[in-house]
């Protein structure tokens, strides 16, 4: 009598067959771009995150104060960035009329603080500045005008270059009865 013999060829160890490497594959990848993930998380910390929540509702009361001061003070600063020149130019005035005092401009890039720049600013008798300020980034740039002293404050938001010119003006108090 005869046996059947089988049509399989004879297993060999498991790593000489396709199937669980493939098999294998998936988790691999999964484990592969985790830690890929980890690192970008680990390196690029959130630079929104703040460490000390109570000081900064602090200094939003103050912003508050200084809002108020440079409404009352009818503060307007319009500004005009000319990227051949590299120079931002323009005037600030209180009430319609010249304001020669120093002050600082910050500029802060919307998503990445390392490209916040600040320009101290001492306009001439009649209220006009230029100052050198290197090519901006295209980005939408926050924007704030406070006093030499940080007593008043303007700000706004600017879309560079989508907006050229920068205007800002201080919002006009309502008195109550």
């Amino acid at each position: 009598m005869r046996t059947a013999t089988p049509l399989t060829p004879p297993a060999g160890p498991w790593y000489k067959h396709r199937w669980p490497w493939l098999l294998m594959l998936g988790p691999a990848i999964v484990v592969v771009a985790g830690v890929n993930l980890g690192v970008i998380a680990y390196r690029g910390q959130d630079a929104m995150v703040v460490d000390d929540y109570y000081k900064q509702g602090k200094a939003i009361n103050q912003d508050l104060r200084r809002d108020r001061v440079a409404s009352a003070m009818r503060l307007a600063f319009d500004a005009h960035y000319d990227p051949a020149s590299e120079k931002l130019a323009g005037m600030l005035s209180s009430g319609g009329q010249p304001l020669n005092a120093p002050f600082s401009i910050h500029l802060a890039h919307a998503t990445q603080p390392e490209k916040d720049r600040k320009i101290d600013v001492i306009p001439d008798a009649g209220g006009r500045f230029s100052v050198a300020l290197p090519m901006l980034e295209r980005a939408r740039w926050q924007v704030v005008v406070e006093g030499g002293k940080r007593d008043w404050r303007l700000a706004a938001a600017w879309h560079w270059p989508r907006e050229q010119a920068l205007a800002i003006k201080a919002d006009v108090q309502q008195a109550t009865n």
